[in-house]
């Protein structure tokens, strides 16, 4: 098993961090990073366990970087991938008041969220006048995973009042918000339809892994714009070969029509040039200093004796002229990698045409190592460009399969080669098992997904404790596997299993699943008159499924209430989170909202405080 990619929450560095490397051999494995060995026996911080590198005492300015494992058997070394070690955080926002924008009604805006400073996966949303109301994003107004800002096509009266952008750290799960910014709208000036202008677009060139999931942002600013597509992001998820080429999108109304265009292509280094053709283009960039396509050579101290050496990755060939040739035209074909001229005493201007050597074929397409299961059907591609026109051989040999694809023409013969690996094997439940335990509220759908690892696809049967399920309007299974329960009930509750067999063998995966009880709020905050000094307390009690865990927060006036504030305490137990608030003065007036969130569902209750 080879280390993978870390990224760990700043807050965490007093935790241990492990890099994973399972190799069995002798001596044990090493590791490396950003390319230097690591000297575990002078190392207090870093240790091995079973070839996997330890980390204890993680420090921000020595640990993070690039790790290499090195493992070690009779037959030689092999080298790990490199795995990266990063740490997560999001910085606060910088406290100032935001300016306010002023637009006409009609017009289009963006609001922009100016992230702060963070490292990790971040994803935004915007608060409209206090926490916890959300825009809503629909073909008016959108949030750019992107960039983080707010984009509202057309401007109505309604959305007149605060914005506030959330930021949040997928990995540290750490949540800041900006100041809040005013939308204001002139009275008395609307505006009219105006031809779209995109203001979210993707590159021009976006490379995508196989496998990964592709996102494509596109939004346009405008009255009645109509998208080519109706959401704002185009997802591909497992982003496969088909899927590369060109992607546009437009959008129009009667006032005219705005488009955007980008390709997606794979990752993957470019096919390295042949060395001499590589650095021959680099040394003329040096060495012609004439805009003549040719290369004219104007030598400054030109000589009857011209020294013209070609070296090349074949043994130098040396061409000497003893005196100007009678034509000033020299053409060369050679496959050399640099031109030396040496030169003594004056002579006319010489002409050089440099002309590539007859080019042997270059590989445009080639095949990937490939694992299938057995009885699976294989194609691989590898297509050559060259003139003439490459023939092709197939060529295959041994055990497990190695195949090499060779194009030739009369210039030469390539070669590219790939392992097949024919996999054949039962279902496989490792990585995929269903949740030990899933809770879910009475009346909402829950899905289970079965995705056992097999060669070749297993069938598919889920029972309900020894029962076999059968489908009907409320419960469906897809060809996939997954099991939908809509609409659940108590009587829905218990033991799921999912059964996979193929012709080598069968596996199954248990999970248990709970269904609650909807969650109340049985003494919400009222609204409440207290003078200036006095003490009061907000209630927030609920009745909830005992198998459920509960939490409370407080927001006031649309922000969150901080934790270190003196005059705020939640009070209570689990049933109850009650607010304290001591020493009241006329600032603490103003909008109460408790938030209730458990594993299920999350509802709130709000009060208006009056301070006198």
């Amino acid at each position: 098993m080879e280390p993978g990619d870390l990224f760990i929450p700043l807050e965490s560095i007093d935790e241990e961090a492990t890099l994973t490397c399972d190799a069995k051999g002798i001596p044990a494995p090493e590791w490396s990073l950003n390319g230097t060995l690591i000297n575990l026996s002078l190392d207090r911080r870093r240790r091995l366990s079973g070839g996997n590198l330890i980390i204890s005492s993680l420090d921000r300015s020595e640990d993070v970087g690039q790790y290499q494992c090195t493992a070690y058997n009779t037959a030689g070394a092999v080298l790990s991938r490199r795995a990266s070690l990063q740490f997560a955080f999001l910085d606060h926002f910088k406290v100032h008041t935001r300016s306010g924008v002023s637009v006409r009604e009609g017009q289009g805006v963006v609001l922009l969220c100016g992230t702060p400073t963070s490292s990790g996966d971040l994803t935004y949303a915007w608060v409209f006048n206090e926490y916890p109301y959300f825009v809503q994003q629909d073909n008016r107004r959108f949030v750019s995973q992107k960039t983080g800002n707010l984009y509202i096509a057309k401007v109505e009266s309604s959305d007149v009042g605060n914005y506030t952008c959330v930021v949040m750290n997928s990995v540290t799960k750490g949540k800041v918000q900006s100041s809040p910014t005013s939308l204001i709208l002139r009275s008395g000036d609307v505006m009219g339809e105006y031809e779209p202008k995109i203001e979210v677009h993707f590159p021009e060139n976006v490379p995508a892994a196989k496998g990964s999931t592709v996102s494509l942002e596109c939004f346009a600013l405008g009255n009645k714009v109509k998208m080519k597509y109706s959401n704002a992001v185009l997802e591909i998820p497992s982003f496969q070969q088909d899927d590369t080429g060109g992607y546009e999108c437009l959008a129009e109304n009667r006032m005219g029509k705005n488009t955007a265009a980008g390709r997606l292509a794979f990752y993957g280094k470019h096919p390295a040039e042949p060395r001499g053709s590589l650095l021959l283009l680099y040394y003329l960039l040096l060495v012609l200093s004439s805009p003549s396509p040719w290369g004219l050579f104007t030598l400054s101290s030109p000589s009857p004796h011209l020294l013209l050496v070609l070296s090349s990755p074949s043994p130098h060939p040396l061409l000497t002229l003893s005196s100007p040739p009678p034509h000033p035209l020299l053409t060369l074909s050679l496959p050399f990698s640099h031109v030396l001229l040496m030169f003594s005493s004056p002579s006319p201007p010489i002409l050089l045409k440099f002309s590539s050597p007859s080019p042997k074929p270059q590989w445009v397409q080639t095949m990937k190592d490939t694992a299938l299961a057995i009885e699976e059907r294989l194609q691989w591609d590898c297509r050559a460009n060259g003139k003439p026109k490459p023939s092709y051989t197939w060529l295959k040999n041994g055990q497990p399969l190695d195949a090499e694809c060779v194009a030739e023409n009369k210039h030469g013969v390539v070669y590219f080669g790939a392992e097949l690996m024919v996999l054949a094997s039962p279902p496989d439940f490792t990585g995929n098992l269903l949740r030990a335990l899933l809770k879910a509220k009475a009346g909402s759908t829950v899905t289970l997904d079965c995705k056992p690892q097999a060669y070749p696809l297993a069938s598919i049967l889920w029972k309900k404790g020894t029962v076999p399920i059968h489908t009907n309007d409320r419960i469906t299974l897809s060809a996939e596997g997954v099991l939908r329960l809509a609409n659940v009930t108590r009587s829905d509750a218990g033991s799921y299993t999912c059964y996979a067999r193929n012709r080598f063998g069968m596996s199954s995966t248990t999970g248990r699943l709970l269904v609650t009880d909807p969650t109340r709020i049985t003494q919400g905050p009222m609204d409440t008159e207290i003078t200036v000094g006095k003490s009061v307390v907000l209630p927030c009690q609920v009745a909830s499924d005992p198998v459920l865990d509960v939490s409370f927060s407080w927001a006031f006036n649309g922000q969150l209430v901080a934790k270190g504030d003196s005059h705020f305490e939640l009070v209570g137990g689990r049933s109850a989170g009650d607010l304290m608030i001591r020493n009241v003065d006329l600032n603490h007036a103003g909008k109460y909202i408790c938030v209730v969130d458990t594993d299920v569902e999350s509802l709130s209750a709000v009060a208006v405080l009056v301070v006198k």
